[in-house]
């Protein structure tokens, strides 16, 4: 299948991103002293995330701004960077409801874990990457290209690393028409069906492993996929395919096509940051990065996952994973073990401010049945 022209621009390479900054957006002070004035209004530490609704905050002059960006992200480049959140005026906790704020407005927050969480703390806790149960975000480790589990991420910084921490970005459109030119064999490998370990994260109705292909199609899109971690976890899972030799020729082919330096664009995140990234025509990864000892200054950036009103029509086999693949379901996250009536009704709540279904996340596609 061919690129389609709707996705061409997200098809970039390194000159690209360099010779037309479009993807980059900026707030300015007067703006960013606004949403400030906004957040602080808002904030109530007893008062639960769920509990507040677009309508508690205003966005004024920046928001139009960030829905540009989410444009970009969603429809454009697959990447957007936004330039000066009011992170100077607002304490730890206010600028985590700052990006709740911006989620509200752009999107249905989904789950990111066992725990349910639907904004994570991008902090190093000392968690071991590698492990049955581990997750990057948690640690301070080098991590693998990879996709998030929604539709799209957003990453607000906080405060940076005392060394290391470098964003790395690759996109997987053009890594699969290298593929296809260099080792045309291992683009059709690419599209069988790899397993995917859910880290011990399943809810009742999941098993330990999902499958799905590294890219694949719907309604003229192309959608890439890929974790390295989840596909070597997966096989310590018994009943998991056991890789072949061709797959595994392949992950190392996509994996060294990623990270090539026309390929693969880097930065380091600011404090006053935000990062959106389309998981389906983006990978990213992160450099190993060394934190301050002081608390108060170490690394930390808040993680939203967002299914948008607007998305597109999903491939069969990315709904196992997603639990919801028609255009402007509510989609993706990782339920968890704390999936309760809050989640389902903050989900249902959102879904109808913005128009969107939430579908049941039991009964799969009709093609599926049977």
């Amino acid at each position: 299948m061919e690129l389609a022209d709707t996705q061409a621009r997200a098809a970039w390479r390194v000159e690209d991103l360099e010779r037309d900054p479009s993807w980059v957006f900026s707030i300015d002070d007067a703006a960013g002293a606004q949403l400030a004035r906004t957040v602080k209004a808002a904030f109530d530490p007893d008062r639960p995330l769920f509990d507040y609704t677009r309508g508690d905050f205003d966005l004024g002059p920046a928001g139009k701004i960030i829905v540009a960006a989410l444009a970009e992200a969603h429809y454009g480049r697959g990447l957007a960077l936004v330039h000066g959140l009011p992170r100077a005026e607002l304490t730890e906790e206010e600028f985590k409801l700052l990006n709740w704020a911006i989620g509200l407005h752009a999107g249905v927050a989904r789950p990111q874990g066992k725990a349910s969480q639907y904004i994570a703390a991008v902090r190093d806790v000392g968690v071991d990457y590698r492990a049955a149960s581990g997750r990057g975000y948690s640690s301070n480790a080098k991590l693998d290209f990879h996709v998030d589990g929604a539709d799209l991420t957003t990453l607000g910084c906080f405060n940076t690393a005392k060394a290391g921490g470098q964003s790395m970005i690759s996109s997987s459109l053009t890594a699969r028409e290298v593929l296809r030119v260099e080792r045309s064999d291992l683009a059709e490998i690419a599209e069988e069906d790899f397993s995917f370990s859910r880290q011990q994260e399943e809810t009742e109705d999941e098993g330990p492993f999902y499958t799905q292909p590294l890219f694949d199609y719907a309604d003229g899109l192309i959608f890439g996929k890929w974790n390295r971690n989840r596909v070597q976890s997966a096989q310590r899972i018994e009943t998991a395919p056991r890789l072949t030799d061709g797959q595994r020729e392949t992950m190392a082919a996509l994996d060294e096509i990623l990270q090539r330096p026309e390929n693969m664009f880097t930065m380091y995140l600011a404090p006053g940051d935000l990062q959106i990234m389309n998981n389906y025509t983006m990978l990213h990864s992160r450099t190993e990065y060394e934190d301050f000892d002081e608390p108060e200054k170490k690394r930390l950036l808040y993680r939203l996952w967002l299914a948008p009103p607007g998305s597109a029509r999903m491939p069969e086999s990315w709904w196992d994973f997603y639990r919801g693949i028609e255009p402007g379901d509510v989609r993706g996250g990782i339920r968890g073990h704390c999936h309760d009536d809050a989640c389902k009704a903050f989900d249902a709540r959102q879904a109808a401010e913005l128009g969107m279904t939430v579908p049941d996340p039991t009964t799969p596609p009709a093609s599926q049945v049977g």
